[in-house]
């Protein structure tokens, strides 16, 4: 389906790869919960709970199964009782509520004894390649028991509160791709529903959010005896799960720039194809009105303490009741309504423009929703050392003219520096003028790494190959490799100093959970954020169902 001239509308790297407007990313049909959930819902998966040993304050071990791609997985969840003074969201815990592994298989009770010994100490457990994902969480407390409460009364939880917290339990990791001694990526890439860039991550999310409704309505029930009632269903979709993320995902997004760069050539691509399309039919046009609307009460719904956030929110909502306004039913009506829904976006913010993007692609689930497919990534691209000094300079005044104008010899422009902790093995930010360890810095100073490389390229002989030139400067064959990639992958480069002043982490973050699919990000800081996953999306029971894909930007209703 991509032609020459849809290929001519892809948006530039240069406009689309700086950081602040990669954090004003939304979710959309591409985004990884979405397409795993999709595949499910082709598939007609049927969700069992083959084990469930949980006692009347909600302490034990259940597993749930399910079918994907001609693989049945399990979700191993053990529940356990935490002191309050052991609660804490920091990746130091060494005690949860929860904790979950996805299985490769329908475990036996020797597996179960197994795991029940290992599982809850996470990395300090002992596992095999048949565990795929690695998982702990812990409760929304307040919330929880609020649930508890009421439905153990015969009543529904509170709307409000439901609607200011969205879910039961936190996810505080969630480890795939062979960490702690799990399988290997390289097990599942292949198969059918787990080829995708953290698809076996997703499904576990998902699994371990119906596990927390089980909990919650089975304390309930016990608690209440005759008088409890099920948590309503409109209630118990939109408690999808929580999660808090820091620094820690960051430097993915640099260390893995071709796959980052499929993430977004696929989304640029998807709406390259949706701006080609000139005449839509009618039927459309109501379902535009009707996610108009509900971005608006999506909108609303979204507050945060976050001053500089909850700031953005406003103008957004601002800038959204003005489209509202505009888009009636005549403006729908005329050509290229996609286009003019792009174009009346440019003058207004970021992250408006970026969810205008979000909204076309929402409504073109047929002409983008194979680009899936072109998101995960075999290999890091190949090394070309017979390539001349002169035609590797040449890449650079190309692609990296963006580094080459960062005055390093400022302060500011190097004030920062990032590094790997001794204790929990996490990336961390450090201040290079104040703290200690900059000799230990992470090559994730890449504009400083191509300033560097350029001046060695300047000084050599043009018509130097690669390999005798890297003979004599081997620290900078890190940096050739990325020049290179960046030929064929033009959007495996974040473009902006990740070392400056003022450069803010929760961007890099913001894009990536994006990408997952969450939803209702809350900064805590400029370095992580809370965020809610799968909420709005279909429970067990609704995997199936025609409707199962349409959860973009969720709203609780008014009624229940």
């Amino acid at each position: 389906m991509t032609t020459e001239s849809t290929l001519a509308k892809l948006r530039p790297a240069s406009e689309v790869m700086r950081l602040k407007r990669l954090g004003s990313s939304f979710p959309t049909r591409l985004s990884f919960m979405r397409i795993l959930l999709r595949q499910l819902n082709a598939e007609a998966a049927v969700v069992t709970r083959t084990v469930w040993q949980i006692d009347d304050e909600g302490y034990g071990r259940a597993v749930y199964s399910v079918g994907l791609g001609r693989h049945t997985y399990s979700l191993v969840a053990f529940s356990t009782k935490l002191s309050p003074e052991n609660r804490t969201d920091r990746v130091i815990a060494e005690a949860w509520d929860a904790t979950f592994v996805l299985f490769d298989g329908v475990p036996d009770s020797s597996d179960l004894d197994r795991l029940a010994a290992n599982a809850p100490l996470q990395e300090a457990g002992r596992f095999t390649s048949r565990e795929i994902v690695l998982c702990r969480a812990n409760k929304s407390v307040r919330m929880f028991e609020h649930v508890v409460e009421c439905l153990a009364e015969g009543k529904q939880p509170d709307r409000d509160m439901v609607q200011s917290v969205g879910y039961l339990m936190r996810t505080t990791a969630v480890y795939g791709n062979g960490k702690f001694g799990i399988a290997d990526r390289a097990l599942i890439a292949n198969r059918s529903g787990l080829s995708g860039p953290f698809a076996a991550e997703m499904l576990a999310v998902w699994l371990v959010r119906g596990f927390t409704h089980d909990l919650v309505e089975h304390v309930a029930q016990n608690r209440g005896r005759g008088k409890f009632t099920p948590l309503a269903a409109s209630l118990k979709r939109h408690f999808g799960i929580g999660n808090a993320t820091g620094l820690g995902m960051a430097p993915y997004l640099v260390s893995h720039p071709a796959l980052f760069n499929n993430w977004i050539h696929a989304r640029e691509t998807a709406l390259a194809r949706v701006r080609s399309v000139s005449v839509v039919s009618e039927e459309v046009r109501p379902q535009i009105l009707g996610l108009l609307e509900r971005v608006s009460k999506h909108l609303v719904q979204w507050k945060v303490e976050d001053a500089l956030q909850m700031e953005r929110i406003l103008i957004l909502r601002e800038e959204w009741q003005g489209l509202c306004v505009v888009a009636n039913s005549k403006w729908l009506a005329e050509p290229a309504i996609w286009d003019r829904l792009l174009a009346y976006s440019q003058d207004l913010s970021q992250e408006f423009q970026e969810l205008i993007v979000a909204l076309v692609l929402e409504l073109n689930g047929d002409l983008v929703d194979d680009l899936a497919d072109t998101m995960a990534a075999q290999s890091r691209g190949r090394f070309d050392p017979g390539m001349t000094v002169q035609e590797l300079s040449g890449l650079i005044l190309q692609d990296f003219t963006w580094a080459l104008e960062i005055d390093f010899k400022s302060r500011k422009q190097q004030q920062q520096f990032w590094y790997v902790s001794e204790d929990k093995q996490e990336p961390r930010l450090g201040d290079r003028f104040a703290e200690d360890g900059a000799e230990l810095e992470s090559p994730l100073d890449i504009a400083r790494r191509i300033q560097d490389l350029a001046a060695d390229l300047n000084e050599s002989d043009e018509a130097l190959s690669l390999a005798e030139f890297l003979m004599e400067f081997p620290e900078h064959r890190y940096v050739v490799r990325r020049v290179q990639l960046a030929q064929s992958r033009p959007y495996s480069e974040l473009r902006d100093n990740l070392i400056a002043d003022d450069c803010l982490p929760i961007d890099m973050l913001r894009c990536k959970l994006a990408f997952f699919g969450a939803s209702k990000f809350d900064p805590k800081s400029d370095r992580w954020t809370r965020i809610n996953m799968y909420q709005g999306a279909p429970l067990f029971a609704d995997i199936a169902r025609a409707d199962a894909d349409d959860w973009w930007l969720p709203v609780l209703e008014d009624t229940q």
